[in-house]
């Protein structure tokens, strides 16, 4: 039980004891850091029992500071601020704390649940590379399956390919009218950036094709039903869903150069799965559910034979779910990918990694799963982020105006060089050192600038801001835990250190305040942990790792470790500091970050 639970537990065990017949409940109970201004540790709100026991707030107060220091063991002095009970930790719980601590490495939950959750995150489209757009929902899904896992979860970390459609038939027609048979390997071009080329090309033809159908007289609506490039993409659907041998074989051989640069960019950005599902296949389970629908009255079709759902009653409108010619629409095979998932690992929940601009689908999604009475409709959360868009403004994939993963992650990784390089900071390293600490400040920085915001808030990425040694950076993070590194160096410990150099020390030591302070911040990661968990939230490890951080570097600017009072204070802050980097260790690796030993 973390400090905060158990001062929550006293704290009610005691108003319990002391007024057995008022209607309390632990619910009732806020516990809160105390604010620097204040003595104490922690601070119980009072206002909640003051109307209840019709007692002023003072001598209520009082009469709990003073039963739970007499009976709890925990506490060694209380205050009373206007309403608030003010209460210090006793140093030895916290000596006691670091002792049986500080060698830990692993601050998973050793209990594992049995609770399943499926996290789908990245879900390309195969008509284009993955782009900087991608980045925060790969980041966030990638981070809030480690963090899941940590809290003790089973996690299946699972992609769903968008493979098949309209948008895919549009970078094949143009590059079956405009390619002249390039290839990957002919072009010298990684093969998802060919493949989106023609993706721009298409969109290109198809404006200047409904230019001159509206110069020509017609309207821009029907222009843009009648532009050929647009009807022989959509000819090429048809023969698609018909099973078209040629077609099928041009739409493999396009997908497999797609896949390969997906893989490259995947294994640059730190990421894998363990399930990879393919849209090509999920339709047609999604056809079935139709079926399925149609035939229990739940759904209807119109005239012209697509088939429909009303939501009118439960305030939307009505959904589309299989087009007159019998295609699918978007919707139709993620009711299939719904049900499969479900069906393959007996989900209790499946986390959707999915922008806000998607937030009516997901909840229509839901709706018609839970209409036509399947069980994995309990389970769907929609992880909804805010988009992400660059200082120059948004990006359109269509008209070629993105940023590419690729791109973006040389860019870092060259600011990360510049940095390096500008501050002298590269001697006794290695050419190959040098790359891959080039290439950990660089992503880390990336991941990190992405994580930092809240997922529901939108948010802008400045490449310079984000690598900022002083700044709310991984950089920053990464530099603490280098330059713990180089103080355990210079006192011969090591980063798991062998428990027996500290035998002698015993936990009766007095604490100074930012020795207090570190040691109940440290204290606290399990409760952060176990928060960014239960609200899929990663913001909240940043925040916390940058805040450790920043407390290392208070501590070690007023305090020296070499120099201390003491064998005892010098053995006690190297506890501190083994214990503050295998934190910072743990928590910036579940974002999926690596923490350099040099910088």
């Amino acid at each position: 039980m973390t400090l905060a639970a158990q001062v929550k537990h006293a704290a009610f065990d005691a108003l319990k004891h002391l007024y057995p017949d008022a209607q309390t409940d632990l619910s009732m109970i806020t516990v809160n850091q105390t604010k620097p201004e204040f003595t104490g540790d922690y601070t119980v709100v009072l206002f909640p029992f003051v109307k209840l026991l019709r007692m002023k707030p003072d001598e209520l107060g009082n009469k709990l500071g003073e039963h739970l220091l007499a009976t709890s063991g925990l506490f060694s002095a209380y205050q009373i601020v206007s309403g608030f009970l003010n209460l210090t930790v006793k140093d030895q719980y916290c000596t006691s704390y670091l002792l049986n601590n500080f060698s830990k490495t692993d601050f998973s939950r050793q209990q594992k649940s049995s609770s399943r959750v499926m996290v789908e995150y990245s879900s390309p489209n195969t008509n284009k590379p993955l782009h900087f757009g991608h980045m925060r929902n790969i980041f966030l899904g990638a981070a809030v399956s480690e963090i899941l896992k940590a809290d003790g979860k089973q996690v299946i970390k699972a992609n769903l390919i968008n493979d098949r459609g309209i948008h895919i038939c549009k970078s094949m027609i143009a590059w079956m009218w405009y390619a002249n048979g390039a290839t990957p390997a002919s072009a010298g071009i990684k093969g998802d950036h060919l493949v989106g080329d023609y993706y721009v090309k298409f969109n290109d033809v198809y404006k200047q094709e409904i230019a001159g159908l509206i110069k020509a007289g017609m309207d821009e609506k029907q222009a843009e039903k009648e532009a050929p490039i647009m009807k022989a993409a959509q000819e090429l659907l048809r023969k698609w869903e018909a099973g078209d041998a040629e077609t099928r074989e041009l739409w493999k051989t396009m997908n497999g150069w797609v896949y390969e640069g997906f893989d490259v960019s995947y294994k640059k950005l730190g990421v894998s799965f363990d399930k990879m599902y393919y849209e090509s296949d999920t339709y047609l389970f999604g056809k079935k559910i139709v079926e399925d629908g149609l035939n229990k009255g739940v759904l209807f079709k119109k005239e012209d034979g697509s088939v429909w759902i009303d939501l009118k009653e439960d305030g939307l409108d009505e959904k589309l779910l299989l087009r007159g010619d019998g295609t699918s629409v978007y919707m139709t095979q993620d009711l299939g990918t719904a049900k499969l998932k479900y069906d393959d690992y007996k989900l209790d929940q499946s986390v959707y990694v999915i922008a806000d601009e998607q937030n009516y689908h997901i909840q229509v999604l839901k709706l018609i799963l839970k209409k036509i009475g399947e069980p994995c409709a309990d389970g769907i959360y929609h992880l909804s982020y805010g988009m992400v868009e660059l200082p120059t403004g948004k990006m359109k994939s269509r008209e070629g105006t993105v940023v590419d993963a690729d791109d973006m992650m040389d860019e870092m990784v060259n600011l990360s060089r510049e940095q390096t390089e500008q501050s002298g900071k590269t001697e006794g390293f290695t050419a190959e050192e040098l790359g891959w600490l080039y290439e950990t400040i660089g992503m880390g920085a990336l991941k990190f600038y992405l994580l930092r915001v809240d997922p529901k808030k939108k948010m802008i990425f400045n490449p310079k801001e984000s690598i900022d040694l002083h700044g709310f950076t991984a950089t920053f993070i990464q530099y603490a835990h280098a330059r713990i590194c180089s103080i355990l160096r210079k006192e011969h410990v090591a980063l798991h250190p062998d428990t027996g150099r500290f035998q002698a020390w015993h936990a009766q030591t007095d604490l100074l305040k930012l020795e207090k302070e570190m040691i109940l911040m440290q204290e606290q990661y399990g409760a952060v942990l176990a928060d960014a968990a239960a609200e899929f939230n990663p913001s909240a490890l940043c925040n916390y790792c940058f805040q450790l951080a920043q407390l290392f570097n208070t501590f070690y600017d007023v305090h020296s470790i070499s120099k201390a009072e003491s064998d005892e204070k010098k053995d006690l802050r190297l506890m501190m500091i083994v214990h503050t980097a295998a934190i910072l260790r743990h928590g910036m690796g579940l974002l999926g970050i690596r923490m350099p030993e040099k910088m």
